[in-house]
């Protein structure tokens, strides 16, 4: 990743200012002329938001290259649903370097569906609302339903290219930003080829800046895709990813050998799930619609959660609590609908309020029934729930205990600078992100350069305890964490998050990455759900800034520190950050403000959890010594 360019903001002399005054509001003009019609091509581009969510730089799943990339898919995914193709070919330049070759895409993608009609081609790709996904006999249960798809990744890739064929005729576009610039109505194949669609992209870095496709987010969204449809073989540059087991093989692959008993599964004709019990702590879920993961969930899965714990209640016949059922479950529940309804385009959760009877009453019944059929795993279901409740008697004492210490101390959270919006205040609370950072001196900065309106700091007053292995009712014995928790708003339950997104903010020296593993390990092994969903990050903040009077760079790693000291001349300045609460207030502003840096904390699968965690912060120092001491070596 290359260093972003931070220059210096140009200042106007007191007569430009005379001389270019702002116009009163009462005096701008509001008439016919500033009126302007956009066509649906150009208006993606210019709100490109309202159509694939963030943009990003590929650092994050559910960045907009990502989302180009799926709805590529998905249009394949839909040929399979309605029995046509049983094939998916993916390939993907991770690091193209511009600019490409001409003719030359970041991203191709063949299914061996049916084929966009020839006739029709030009209007499926560039036309805003036309397609067949509104039609039920084309399209049953299509993630698509907008017409907005492929045509947003036509308006926003510098080369796209698709080519359809059909009964050994073909029909071809190629476009730049939306444009069409040459076009093969229908042409005879010189070989057979079997039918389907072809479509080659490349992300506009007009639109997405230096991006850069990361491999494991691709491969994970690819294992998806198959685990939701059996018997469909998806190749990712030239691995293929195949399930027979649907969500069975899923949760298998998530969970491991952690399950207490064997996974429970039920397929039925609209809806499919998974379930089991970990010894972890907190829950987990995966949940899809169509095919289309909803990391934010949504009715369906509220609706499978209701219907999962009624069926225990009714299997057992007894009122067991809610909490009780769901501590350490984790789960996966796929559903098809014919029109399901998101709460954007992006698609991360579903809003449909009309399923939650049938999906309720299908689970209770479903899980009831295994129950019966499985007793063995029956006995280990109801040990796990009995074990839960006798910890959260005893926690609730130590929670009670760890309330009235903080009441004692303040009326406020100690070391918490607040924001006005979060979580719960719907599109204001979006974006509200909460820093975690060492010391008061890294607080000071932030806070002197923060949005208080979706910002807040919690400054730690030292290194935190390593929880690693210990006992849930030892973090709230913990002051320091207790106060943490308290500004998270998860003193009880994770679903309270009063942020979007919790950020953590150490300084990049070996103390710093010290806190940094303690806070990860706190989260993981009490909150773990919180990861999982996306909503844990890490802030990237530069080491060195390398300035001349006329051009100042911030650098992230030696190297961009090395070359921009040789484009910048050695008379040049740099300066060494070696702390946060080194940086100018000033200067730090740009760093947490709409260009932030940050690294998503993603795990790859919920198993490799205890072992990674076991590794770093277990007692295995050898170990881990001769393990550093061996990498050290090798990245000199």
């Amino acid at each position: 990743m290359q260093a972003k360019l931070a220059q210096k903001p140009v200042k106007k002399s007191p007569k430009a200012v005379l001389k270019e005054p702002a116009k009163p509001a009462a005096s701008r003009v509001y008439d016919e002329s500033k009126i302007k019609t956009l066509s649906s091509l150009e208006h993606i581009r210019l709100r490109t938001g309202m159509y694939i969510g963030r943009l990003g730089d590929g650092s994050h799943p559910d960045d907009g290259i990502y989302v180009l990339l799926k709805e590529i898919i998905d249009n394949g995914i839909d040929e399979y649903i309605m029995g046509n193709g049983n094939r998916i070919e993916v390939e993907v330049q991770l690091e193209p370097d511009p600019p490409l070759p001409a003719g030359k895409s970041a991203v191709r993608v063949r299914d061996f569906g049916r084929g966009i009609p020839l006739g029709k081609l030009v209007e499926c790709v560039s036309v805003i609302n036309t397609g067949a996904k509104y039609n039920d006999e084309v399209f049953q249960f299509s993630v698509g339903l907008n017409g907005v798809g492929t045509k947003a990744v036509n308006s926003l890739s510098s080369f796209f290219r698709v080519r359809s064929i059909r009964e050994g005729a073909y029909a071809e576009a190629v476009f730049e930003r939306g444009v069409l610039i040459r076009e093969i109505k229908k042409g005879k194949l010189k070989t057979p080829e079997p039918n389907g669609t072809l479509v080659e992209f490349t992300p506009d870095r007009e639109i997405f800046g230096n991006y850069t496709f990361n491999g494991e987010f691709i491969e994970r969204r690819i294992q998806h895709y198959a685990y939701l449809n059996r018997g469909l073989t998806l190749s990712l540059n030239g691995k293929d990813y195949l399930s027979s087991g649907g969500l069975f093989d899923l949760l298998t692959e998530e969970t491991g050998e952690g399950s207490l008993y064997p996974l429970g599964y039920y397929q039925g004709e609209r809806i499919e799930f998974a379930f089991t019990h970990t010894a972890t702590y907190g829950e987990g879920y995966f949940s899809f619609v169509n095919g289309q993961y909803t990391s934010d969930g949504g009715t369906h899965l509220s609706a499978f959660k209701e219907g999962f714990l009624k069926g225990i209640q009714a299997y057992y016949k007894k009122e067991y609590r809610s909490e009780d059922i769901r501590e350490g479950a984790g789960a996966a529940v796929a559903i098809k609908l014919q029109n399901p309804i998101f709460e954007s385009q992006t698609k991360n959760k579903l809003g449909n309020t009309d399923i939650r009877g049938w999906v309720v009453q299908e689970v209770k019944t479903a899980v009831e029934d295994w129950l019966h059929k499985h007793p063995e795993a029956s006995k280990k279901l109801e040990q796990k729930i009995i074990a839960n409740e006798s910890l959260r008697t005893e926690l609730n004492e130590v929670k009670k205990e760890a309330r009235e210490a903080a009441k004692k101390i303040a009326l406020k959270i100690p070391k918490l600078k607040d924001c006005k919006y979060h979580l719960e205040d719907g599109e204001k609370g979006a974006s509200s992100t909460i820093f975690i950072t060492e010391g008061d001196s890294a607080a000071g900065s932030m806070v002197s350069s923060r949005d208080v309106m979706t910002q807040a700091i919690f400054s730690l007053r030292g290194k935190p305890e390593n929880m690693y292995s210990k006992k849930r009712a030892a973090i709230y014995k913990n002051e320091e964490l207790y106060n943490m928790m308290m500004a998270l708003g998860i003193e009880n339950d994770s679903h309270s998050l009063r942020y979007a997104r919790i950020v953590i903010a150490t300084d990049a020296d070996f103390d710093g990455f010290h806190i940094r593993n303690l806070l990860l390990t706190f989260f993981l092994s009490y909150f773990e759900d919180l990861v999982s969903s996306g909503r844990v990050y890490i802030l990237e903040t530069p080491l060195f800034r390398v300035r001349t009077k006329k051009e100042t760079r911030y650098c992230y790693t030696e190297k961009e520190r090395n070359d921009a000291v040789q484009a910048l001349g050695n008379q040049s300045e740099v300066t060494r950050f070696k702390g946060l609460g080194e940086i100018n207030p000033k200067e730090f502003g740009q760093f947490i403000g709409p260009d932030m840096r940050l690294v998503p904390v993603a795990v790859q699968t919920l198993k490799a959890v205890p072992q990674v965690l076991s590794f770093y912060m277990g007692k295995n120092t050898p170990e881990r010594r001769e393990y550093i001491m061996k990498n050290l070596l090798n990245d000199l």
